[in-house]
């Protein structure tokens, strides 16, 4: 339709790309997987350069710029792909379509995020667009880095097989790496105190929810879960034995990059992680060995995954054989990408449910029941009592300061809110602090230390039935900064020996604040600062756990490159 001046015209939502759905060793009747997914449409400049995401294609490893990809596109809406059609030789080898890949898989999990937050959602970093960089460095390797605003993808030559041929991994064809760090820029934009150090499960919760997004985002695209069930590319029917329990946890489904797990650990079969093989009834959380974030971030990942496995197999108990103990295929993969689908939206709306400083995963877990019976309260399909009962059999429980269901306390004090405006408590970083000062007993904030408030997100969120829930989400923290001794003698708060009197030390608190549509306080989700013992007794555990790691010095928040690094021995990071 022509652009007539002061007139509207129509143009497309959202395009179809190709990309790689699982890594380029995973192969179905011996092709690359790959799919054809839906972005967001827009113009773009040669990159592809867009709104949101911006691809620059330099290798600082071999100093070289590689020429942009060009995705076609123009007002009249006629969008399409370059690479619908290509062999998997050009898709292995062209850098025009790692960009693409990139560009395409970054689009999709921001999108995926705004849908279920109901809302547009910035980067972490400063800025309206991220950088990507698919082929930064010659390194096994791929992070997030919030200073250079940009994902950075890194590649390495293969351990020699047989004939003793190696070959290029690319980390930027793995969807699995490229949700992973497209969702820490995210989170970090959702939740930026969560790079500070902190108690071993905030670290580890970035880690696990980007591992949880980029495994259950894969649901969503039928045509790979059906080739991945049973290594068919098509079929009307699946056999019942493909969909026993073990089967399912052990399929490319549930693991995490399998071809830089197995490169990196020269076993082929390897995956980077496969969180759900976890076997539960251990004590992980008080294992030295799981304070590590990345294996901490796993006991996420595993309660997830087994709470998503056994709502999908109870779904799919539900379907009768058709012939010969086979099922259809098409509902089998239908009830599975429900279930995902629900649970990753409740993954992503629980972080407006968290504290916005020293998170826990009892805090998470918290979060996740009570968005879902916000939302969905009749919960039919037993995904509550399903994530109840994995939690726990990962030693993770709901927060202490939570109800007897697990979910968080709702407020019912009295507030001021007769100095503060309506309109602009849903929107305004000024009028929240002004009902926060008016009311900052009632809330328990005390009087100590700077208080800031940090953000304030007004969120839709739809149910599946087509409720409409309106909220308001602000995020508020408070900064306390003190020498050693001054917290030992006017706090009563024990520092590790070892820690000079003189040393200054941060702590932080703060809260989250969800406001119905009405402007009326409903949940205050709270870490404070030194209320009372329990407080006190966080801050120590934190100081604690700080000195023993040689984080009290740390002076920038979440260094990705370094926890990413890895190739030496069978260490895995991504």
């Amino acid at each position: 339709m022509r652009n007539v001046k002061g007139t509207r015209h129509s143009l497309r939502s959202s395009r179809q790309l190709s990309i790689i759905a699982q890594d380029p060793s995973v192969k179905v009747d011996n092709r690359i997987v790959r799919a054809s997914i839906d972005v967001p449409a827009e113009e773009l400049l040669p990159g592809p350069r867009g709104y949101r995401v911006v691809v620059v294609d330099y290798d600082v490893t071999a100093n070289a710029l590689y020429r942009p990809a060009s995705l076609p596109s123009g007002l009249e809406g006629e969008y399409t792909d370059p690479y619908e059609n290509a062999p998997d030789e050009t898709l292995l080898s062209d850098p025009r379509f790692h960009a693409q890949n990139v560009y395409a898989i970054a689009m999709r999990i921001l999108a995926r995020f705004e849908f279920a937050l109901g809302r547009r959602v910035q980067w972490g970093c400063e800025g309206h667009q991220l950088n990507i960089l698919p082929h930064a460095f010659a390194e096994p390797n791929a992070f997030y880095s919030r200073d250079d605003r940009s994902l950075f993808f890194g590649y390495f030559e293969s351990f020699p097989d047989k004939q003793g041929k190696t070959h290029t991994v690319f980390s930027c064809l793995s969807h699995d790496v490229i949700a992973h760090e497209t969702t820490h820029a995210i989170l970090d934009g959702l939740r930026s105190r969560y790079l500070e150090p902190s108690a071993p499960d905030q670290g580890a919760f970035h880690e696990g929810l980007a591992d949880v997004v980029a495994l259950l985002s894969i649901f969503a695209i039928p045509d790979v879960v059906g080739a991945a069930l049973d290594g068919a590319a098509a079929g009307a029917l699946i056999d019942q034995a493909l969909l026993e329990r073990d089967t399912l946890a052990n399929s490319v489904l549930f693991r995490l990059a399998d071809e830089m797990g197995q490169e990196l650990s020269g076993v082929r079969g390897s995956a980077l992680r496969h969180s759900i093989t976890l076997p539960p009834g251990r004590n992980y959380i008080d294992d030295p060995a799981y304070q590590e974030v990345h294996k901490r971030g796993e006991l996420l990942v595993a309660a997830m995954l087994r709470s998503f496995l056994d709502i999908w197999i109870s779904r799919l108990s539900r379907i009768g054989t058709i012939v010969n103990g086979q099922k259809d295929r098409s509902l089998v993969i239908e009830e599975g990408a429900r279930a995902a689908d629900h649970l990753l939206t409740m993954a992503i709306r629980a972080v407006d449910y968290c504290p916005p400083t020293d998170l826990s995963f009892s805090d998470y877990l918290s979060a996740l029941l009570t968005v879902d019976r916000e939302v969905v309260p009749d919960d039919r399909y037993g995904y509550r009592d399903a994530l109840l009962a994995n939690f726990e059999a990962f030693g993770i429980l709901p927060s202490g300061r939570a109800s007897t269901d697990g979910t968080w306390l709702r407020c019912d004090d009295e507030m001021v809110y007769s100095r503060t405006h309506f309109d602009s408590m849903l929107r305004d970083n000024e009028e929240v602090f002004r009902f926060i000062w008016e009311n900052r007993r009632t809330l328990k904030i005390g009087d100590i230390g700077y208080i800031e408030v940090q953000s304030v997100r007004p969120s839709v969120r739809i149910a599946p039935d087509g409720f409409v829930l309106r909220e308001t989400i602000a995020e508020y923290v408070q900064v306390l900064t003190v020498t050693a001794g001054e917290l030992r003698s006017d706090f009563k708060v024990e520092v590790p020996n070892g820690i000079e009197s003189w040393r200054s030390l941060r702590l932080l608190g703060g809260g989250t604040l969800v406001f119905d549509e009405y402007g009326q306080l409903k949940y205050q989700i709270a870490n404070h600062l030194l209320k009372d013992r329990g407080d006190r007794k966080r801050q120590e555990d934190r100081l604690a756990y700080l000195w023993k790691q040689g984080l009290l010095d740390t002076k920038k928040a979440g260094n990705f490159s370094a926890l990413h690094l890895a190739r030496s021995g069978v260490q895995e990071r991504v």
